[in-house]
């Protein structure tokens, strides 16, 4: 079965700790995602080569896989550079997922061109897009599927406080390749919201994996009323 046809109209969790976060560590993040693999998740979004390969030795679900990674001077960081993908194509994931917002990449490899070095590794390519024209040009240079992951993350894309509704249904509507919809889903009513507007699958990160958040909400919730 590919990598599509598992997760079409189904959940995938993303499980990810940055280095100031507690959970950090590929001993912990393997955990988490055989955990969202018990509760039903049928693929894991994962970052770094190290969490990749102890997720997939722990879950053998498939993995959109990617690289978070600063470089000065510049505000992309999900796989920004040629680096970063050669790293992850070694990793064992089946989709690689790169920032493909319209702004300037460390390498200055056009973004076609990292598209042309996935698939020519036999990988998945996902466009991790802020607005629908960047939706609209990752479809025209071949990506694969299509994210809303960076909606409200760019300086001109939309503020919201919860899912770009709007955004997943006018690309649902409008695009020929499957759309991803994904960003401060935080509730079940935001995941309903969302699955009304019909995309091909729905990741969930932080309201599932990130417990110092899931924590905080409830703390502000006690402290506010």
């Amino acid at each position: 079965m590919s990598f599509l046809d598992i997760i079409k109209d189904k959940l995938i969790v993303s499980c990810q700790a940055l280095e100031n976060e507690p959970l950090h560590g590929s001993h912990i993040m393997r955990k988490m995602a055989k955990a969202a693999q018990e509760g039903g998740a049928v693929a894991i979004r994962a970052n770094s080569y190290d969490d990749i390969v102890a997720i997939k030795e722990e879950t053998n679900l498939p993995v959109i896989g990617l690289i978070k990674k600063d470089y000065e001077g510049y505000d992309v960081y999900i796989t920004p550079t040629v680096d970063e993908i050669n790293t992850l194509i070694k990793s064992g994931c089946e989709v690689i997922a790169m920032d493909a917002t319209n702004r300037p990449y460390p390498d200055n490899v056009s973004l076609k061109d990292k598209v042309d070095l996935i698939h020519k590794a036999g990988l998945l390519a996902m466009a991790d897009i802020s607005t629908y024209e960047e939706a609209i040009y990752a479809a025209e240079i071949g990506f694969d599927i299509v994210s809303t992951t960076l909606s409200g993350y760019t300086p001109y894309s939309k503020k919201l406080v919860g899912p770009d509704v709007e955004l997943v249904a006018r690309l649902v509507k409008d695009l020929k390749i499957p759309v991803i919809a994904e960003g401060r889903i935080n509730t079940i009513e935001d995941l309903l919201m969302i699955k009304e507007q019909k995309p091909f699958s729905v990741v969930v990160g932080s309201a599932i994996t990130r417990p110092q958040l899931i924590a905080k909400r409830f703390v502000d919730a006690y402290n506010n009323k």
